[in-house]
């Protein structure tokens, strides 16, 4: 399939691969965005309301929807962005 059908599956749930990747295990999967409370953040993301914490307080932050990775190595890409040749392909495919 090509990548446009490729995002209507992560659309719907699925999760996807290009079958011409080197790595095992490796597919892509939306995250759904959501609003949290800004105390709920972690990391570098909470780090960035420290300094104004008791304005923050009670308030929320929109995380967006986006693409994440499963790499080989078993890490996450947090942002995952498809290359030309990604966007190009018509080796993906529904990983089950």
């Amino acid at each position: 399939m090509n990548f446009s059908q490729a995002l209507e599956e992560l659309r719907r749930g699925s999760k996807v691969a290009r079958n011409g990747w080197n790595g095992k295990g490796m597919f892509i999967y939306l995250v759904e965005g959501r609003v949290v409370p800004i105390e709920q953040l972690t990391n570098e993301a909470s780090k960035q309301f420290e300094t104004t914490k008791e304005l923050n307080r009670g308030k929320r932050v929109k995380i967006n929807s986006h693409i994440d990775m499963k790499a080989a190595d078993g890490s996450i890409v947090v942002g995952w962005l498809a290359s030309q040749t990604d966007i190009l392909a018509t080796d993906w495919e529904v990983v089950r």
